[in-house]
């Protein structure tokens, strides 16, 4: 039996990141808020999930029927090894077919119409 699309989650760290996605979910940025705000309830014409488990990862908002990845970075990802860690982060989930755009918590607050339009260009 297949899993529904949705089930994109690792079996065996499930358990442990849908607390955190839970958490996450409830204690989100301003700047993943401002974002939801303006992808909830398929306003750009398409379904997005936020704080989705996807492997051993929570993608910040994810169009599942696009395979596609919006990652919103806080000035914490500026630091060496947190660049790294979005590298790989970003390579692993692209060969698990998802496309991962990123943008800064800046560019969502000053440029909040040319993130959408990129998200949308993405779609």
């Amino acid at each position: 039996m297949e899993c529904p699309g949705y089930e994109t989650a690792n079996p065996l760290y499930y358990d442990l990141l849908k607390e955190y996605a839970k958490e996450n979910r409830n204690k989100q940025t301003e700047a993943e808020r401002l974002l939801w705000e303006r992808l909830s309830y398929n306003k750009l014409g398409a379904h997005f999930r936020r704080q989705h488990i996807v492997g051993c990862y929570i993608a910040d908002f994810i169009c599942l029927r696009r395979k596609l990845i919006v990652e919103v970075d806080g000035g914490y990802h500026a630091q060496e090894q947190q660049k790294i860690d979005d590298y790989l982060r970003t390579e692993d989930l692209n060969r698990m077919g998802y496309r991962v755009i990123r943008f800064k918590n800046e560019d969502i607050y000053t440029s909040l119409s040319s993130v959408l339009d990129t998200i949308f260009d993405n779609l």
